[in-house]
């Protein structure tokens, strides 16, 4: 026995030693370990989002059709699998799935993989050829897929390394500077690959950033903790009511209640029902942006290095926004931070409908800022959800927290606007001459030219506009406003 114990010790050992040196240093362990995620994920989510959309249309030239299609499959298990991904971490007995970290330390790996399916073509691709919109689907599903399981555990992180507001700020802060560093790799592959002109240098980069990125999250599986990873044995202790619980963890009424008890509560309600709306805004811009800036700004206005630092800068800027708001959040908190974005961004689409498409400098800067605050905003939205999270904890005297099943939920709802942005905006701008636009590329006909660049001007400043008067009517109820004022709240058992 003693000889099965020094193995055990002399990890543990090593693991202390290294947190006394981040320490020295300054640096919180379990907010970088848990940042670690964070970094790894940016650096593949964004190209992902920034780069498939234009890939597959102008490259290898799928049908609008298959498309649709790969986007429906895709709305569906982007939806579904988040609830059961969740449901699967928050009961599940199985370590790789119940322990936050394991989740993710397995998880890593094929999640690095799934990123580089949509890079590689099966073959070469005729136009319309049914093979392109397979490969869509099969890429969009095994991405989202892994995304999920991987990045539901860290969301569950978020709300069990700790339950202190100011520890869940720097968090946040940690987070955000792991995720400044990895969205440059949209601006480094934007400017290595001339906006994907080099393909083969494009391929090359997203190899690379996938071995990056799993060997960020790896980082985290192995150094990360969480409050509740003893929760199955410390439930032993708790009664009949729990064991009853762990008893029937599999069966469908469970999932039912636990469902129904989330989704009845009220700012949970009003939460999903303005993220969803934000996710919208958040793939409207992600795919489109390069699209629209080609099109609407004239190439000796803005030339491709020009364009490149201008999309880097849209994934990049948010987190310098977000550190630079840190006094704001403890000072303010995140809900009147967040009411304030939806007005910027409905003022600034007023203003630029009114000036018009013909000031590039201007609409560069719109674009790049719309980004900017979109982003910014949605990194805020794991402090509500932990807030809904912490209530339902308290409400139903839960023995653990449902912190998967609560973000799980919330993508169930939210997921489908990722699919529904790029489906709604193409099938407009098809109509409107987009598919025989590239076919025919330069030599088309002026008129043309025309009547899309005006529809892309006006979906451009209209569809900020018009969500984010939605999204203010729908966050302005929400009445956990001034959890970050409530200290007694905070205090970790």
């Amino acid at each position: 026995m003693a000889s099965e114990g020094k193995p055990a010790s002399g990890v543990r050992s090593a693991r202390m030693n290294a947190v006394r040196h981040l320490i020295n240093f300054g640096v919180n362990p379990a907010a970088l370990a848990y940042a670690m995620t964070t970094l790894g994920s940016a650096m593949i989510n964004n190209i992902f989002s920034f780069y498939y959309v234009k890939l597959f249309l102008n490259k290898y030239k799928i049908s609008e059709g298959a498309f649709h299609q790969s986007q429906v499959v895709y709305m569906v298990w982007n939806a579904v699998n988040d609830p059961l991904f969740g449901y699967l971490q928050d009961n599940s007995r199985v370590p790789c799935c119940s322990q936050r970290r394991l989740s993710i330390l397995y998880g890593a790996p094929l999640y690095s993989l799934a990123f580089l399916l949509a890079w590689f073509p099966w073959r070469s691709y005729a136009p319309g050829d049914w093979m392109s919109g397979l490969h869509l689907m099969v890429a969009l599903c095994a991405f989202d897929g892994l995304l999920t399981f991987v990045l539901l555990a860290q969301c569950a992180l978020f709300a069990e390394i700790s339950s202190h507001h100011q520890s869940r700020l720097r968090l946040v802060k940690y987070s955000q500077v792991a995720s400044l560093i990895g969205s440059s790799s949209v601006l480094f592959c934007g400017v290595l690959s001339r906006n994907m002109e080099d393909f083969t240098a494009f391929q090359a980069f997203t190899v690379l950033v996938a071995i990056l990125s799993c060997g960020c999250m790896l980082y985290t599986g192995f150094h990360s903790e969480s409050r509740f990873d003893n929760k199955g044995s410390q439930s032993d202790a708790v009664g009949c009511v729990d064991q009853t619980s762990q008893q029937f963890a599999v069966s469908f009424s469970m999932l039912r209640t636990l469902m129904w008890q989330i989704l009845t509560n009220r700012d949970f309600q009003l939460f999903v029902l303005m993220n969803f709306f934000q996710v919208f805004m958040l793939a409207f811009f992600n795919n489109f942006t390069m699209i629209f800036s080609e099109h609407l700004i004239p190439p000796d206005v803005l030339p491709s290095l020009a364009k490149s630092i201008m999309y880097g800068a849209g994934f990049i800027c948010p987190q310098l926004l977000v550190l630079s708001f840190q006094s704001l959040l403890h000072g303010l908190g995140y809900y009147r931070i967040i009411l304030f974005a939806f007005y910027v961004e409905a003022g600034m689409a007023a203003i630029m409908l009114v000036l018009g498409p013909q000031h590039y400098y201007l609409l560069a800067f719109f674009l790049t800022v719309n980004m900017v605050i979109i982003q910014a905003a949605f990194s805020l939205f794991s402090l509500p959800l932990a807030d809904i999270i912490d209530t339902d904890l308290k409400l139903y005297k839960r023995s653990s927290p449902l912190s998967s099943m609560v973000f799980g939920t919330n993508a169930l709802f939210t997921k489908p606007a990722q699919s529904l942005a790029p489906m709604i905006v193409l099938s407009i701008l098809n109509q409107f001459g987009y598919e025989q636009l590239k076919e025919a590329g330069r030599d088309s006909n002026p008129s043309t030219f025309e009547s899309l660049h005006s529809v892309m001007f006006y979906l451009v400043c209209l569809v900020p506009l018009c969500v984010s008067a939605v999204q203010v009517l729908a966050w302005r109820p929400f009445s956990i406003r001034d959890s970050h004022t409530v200290d007694t709240k905070y205090i970790d058992n």
